[in-house]
């Protein structure tokens, strides 16, 4: 393979921005859970080898080490724009939550410092006592989910393509 380059394949989403997403992506998780410079590290080295997808999340303490990692990918040149990135983060329990949607993705969005993502799940199908950011989560704290509100609340935040 020595020179060779490699096509990740890709898949068109369908929205109305016709953005693809490549079907091969770098998560972000550790364990035990926790952000660190190691992390950041290694973004910013798969980055340079090719990696164009990540995926975080709130609970993986990883959004601030990989938006870090992607402000010096691009201050480095190894991406020209954010644009040539595919960034996927999650909505955690503890937010799924109508009225607390867009607080968490625009604190995300902070976190990674970032305008928008390209993808945004809905963590697990469950809903939790809201401020915890924790797993497992406490048997107790687990709530029904409202799918429909959180959902809605989710196509009315706006502010990802």
């Amino acid at each position: 393979m020595d020179g060779e380059l490699v096509t990740i394949p890709e898949v068109l989403l369908v929205s109305s921005s016709g953005r693809k997403m490549l079907l091969l992506g770098k998560g972000t998780t550790t364990s035990p859970l926790e952000g660190s410079q190691e992390t950041k590290t290694a973004v910013l080295q798969v980055i340079e080898i090719g990696y164009r997808h990540f995926d975080t999340a709130k609970l993986y303490l990883t959004e601030e080490p990989l938006g870090e990692a992607i402000a010096e990918a691009l201050s480095r040149g190894f991406i020209k724009s954010r644009d040539e990135l595919f960034i996927t983060s999650k909505l955690w329990c503890s937010d799924a939550h109508a009225e607390l949607v867009l607080p968490a993705l625009k604190r995300s969005l902070r976190d990674l410092q970032l305008e928008y993502l390209d993808l945004y799940l809905i963590h697990w199908p469950v809903s939790s006592r809201s401020g915890t950011y924790e797993f497992p989560i406490n048997k107790e704290d687990f709530l029904p989910m409202d799918f429909k509100s959180v959902w809605e609340a989710m196509k009315n935040a706006k502010i990802w393509v």
